[in-house]
C-alpha cells in the first residue's frame, strides 16, 4: 500500500477547484485518508521544494506557493504515486492530455494547479512536511451501516 502527498496549489484554491480536483482524484479509487487547508511560509516552501534549490525558477516557486492557501492530502492505494501522477497530467498543461487535471484545469506551467509527489520515497519525506502520524486515518476497519430499529 502506498500513500502520496497532494498539494493543491494556491491557483486552484483561488479559482474554486478544489472539490473537482479531490473529486477527480477519489474516482480513481485512490483513499483519502489526510486532509488540510494551510498557507505554507517560506521556510517549509524552500525545505519542500529544496530539490530545484538555485534553479532560475526556485525562487519565482517559493513566491507562488507561499501567496495563499494551499490544501494538503494524501491518498492511499495500490501504485498511488503512479495513479495520481497520470490524473494530473503532464507538468505542462501545453502538453497535459485532455481529461487530466491539469490538462483541463491548469492556465501554464507557473500555475499548474496540483502537485503530487515524484516516487514513494519522495511521497514519505513530503507527507512528513506537512502531516504527523496523528493526522492520518486508516480503513482498516469496515463500519456497519447504521440500522434504524423502530
Amino acid at each position: 500500500m502506498e500513500r502520496t502527498l497532494v498539494l493543491i496549489k494556491p491557483d486552484a484554491v483561488q479559482r474554486g477547484l478544489v472539490g473537482d480536483i479531490l473529486s477527480r482524484l477519489e474516482r480513481t479509487g485512490l483513499k483519502l485518508v489526510a486532509l488540510k487547508m494551510l498557507q505554507m511560509d517560506r521556510e517549509m516552501a524552500e525545505r519542500h521544494y529544496a530539490i530545484h534549490r538555485g534553479k532560475p525558477f526556485f525562487k519565482g516557486l517559493v513566491q507562488f506557493i507561499t501567496s495563499s492557501p494551499l490544501v494538503a492530502a494524501i491518498f492511499e492505494g495500490p501504485m498511488a504515486v503512479e495513479i495520481v501522477r497520470k490524473a494530473m497530467g503532464e507538468t505542462d498543461p501545453a502538453r497535459a492530455a485532455p481529461g487530466t487535471i491539469r490538462g483541463d484545469l491548469a492556465l501554464d506551467i507557473g500555475r499548474n494547479v496540483v502537485h503530487g509527489s515524484d516516487s514513494v520515497e519522495t511521497a514519505e519525506q513530503e507527507i512528513s512536511l506537512f502531516f504527523g502520524p496523528q493526522d492520518v486515518l486508516n480503513y482498516e476497519r469496515q463500519v456497519e451501516p447504521w440500522i434504524i430499529e423502530s
